[in-house]
């Protein structure tokens, strides 16, 4: 790592532009450099090959780019790939590539380890360390656009925050490197097909509201009952069920976008009757779809998988309700790469 030089992707491309005048060059060479850093995912200045040598060397002396590396990848047998992602200070975070028959889905942080304490959560059980930066919050996206294409032929199709980190936690970088995928300069992906997960940081939704993002919004619900929620994921005391549901009518009001709650059922947490109708209940405040998860156990303790007749329970619950509801199984499970239960291995 040189902390004596600066990141030149935290540069903006009229900064960038602005430099090469003042080197006594043309301007234009910034709108070529600023092409390789984003769109082109140039990992050093030799890779610049439209710029002369002696550009290249001066672009040395001045900058680097603190771009990721991809230290180890996994491959399941569905086709799902894990990557134990290396920063340039050395840390280490994790993203997936999840695909189906119609789409590939990149799963990615947005810190290393998590502010929060959600005890069935891998990922709790590392204390964080720092937030990323937008560019290698890009960087993610953009390395697993690249396998998407070469081990499944096709590009990347959708992008969820759903590994490492709580991403309204971050949320200045977040939003940053989500202009910059969604930027014609840069990955030009639909904001449609990016969605931001959340424990439920109340204000923070709002915010983004507020913000008028295009993107889609999840929350990690798990339960409708408060004390049930605390135990799950007791930082929620911070911001209790009223809170949330107030903001997402806020969010919904101002967006007119559905949320999508993800929900993990386990055995003898959120397993009977009483959990089931409070879901139901709280299902009914904003328009909404379930996705209701199959846990990936990471240990042997109290968080286990509940009994396949309790996901129909939930299923035929909310089906009678009207509310769209689907089970999503654990992909990548022969490698750990259940998303949203990322955990630093290594």
């Amino acid at each position: 790592m040189n902390t004596t030089k600066k990141d030149i992707r935290s540069l903006t491309k009229e900064q960038i532009r602005d430099f090469f005048v003042a080197q006594g060059d043309k301007a234009f060479r910034g709108n070529q450099v600023y092409e390789w850093l984003w769109s082109k995912g140039a990992h050093t200045f030799n890779d610049m090959t439209n710029l002369s040598l002696e550009t290249r060397v001066m672009l040395e002396q001045h900058f680097v780019i603190n771009h990721i590396l991809v230290d180890t990848m996994q491959h399941s047998t569905d086709g799902t790939i894990k990557n134990a992602v290396r920063l340039h200070d050395g840390l280490i975070v994790e993203s997936v590539l999840i695909p189906t028959e119609t789409r590939t889905t990149a799963c990615v942080s947005s810190q290393v380890g998590c502010s929060l304490d959600c005890n069935f959560c891998a990922t709790a059980r590392l204390k964080r360390m720092r937030n990323l930066a937008p560019d290698e919050i890009y960087d993610q996206v953009l390395a697993i656009d690249q396998e998407s294409r070469l081990y499944h032929n096709r590009p990347l199709s959708n992008i969820v925050f759903m590994g490492m980190g709580e991403p309204l936690m971050n949320y200045p970088n977040v939003m940053k490197a989500i202009d910059k995928i969604t930027s014609d300069e840069g990955l030009g992906m639909s904001p449609k097909r990016i969605t931001v997960s959340t424990s439920g940081v109340s204000k923070m939704i709002k915010k983004m509201a507020d913000d008028e993002v295009k993107f889609k919004l999840a929350v990690s619900l798990h339960s409708a009952i408060e004390e049930t929620r605390n135990k799950i994921m007791p930082f929620t005391k911070s911001f209790p069920l009223p809170e949330l549901r107030e903001a997402l009518e806020y969010w919904y009001r101002k967006t007119k976008s559905k949320i999508t709650y993800e929900y993990v059922v386990w055995k003898g947490i959120n397993d009977d009757k009483a959990a089931i109708d409070a879901l139901v209940k709280f299902c009914k405040y904003v328009p909404c779809k379930v996705n209701i998860i199959e846990y990936n156990p990471i240990d042997d303790g109290e968080f286990q998988q509940a009994d396949p007749n309790v996901i129909d329970a939930y299923l035929k619950a909310l089906n009678n309700a009207g509310i769209v509801a689907k089970v999503r199984r654990s992909r990548g499970k022969d490698i750990d790469a259940a998303c949203g239960q990322l955990a630093n291995k290594s």
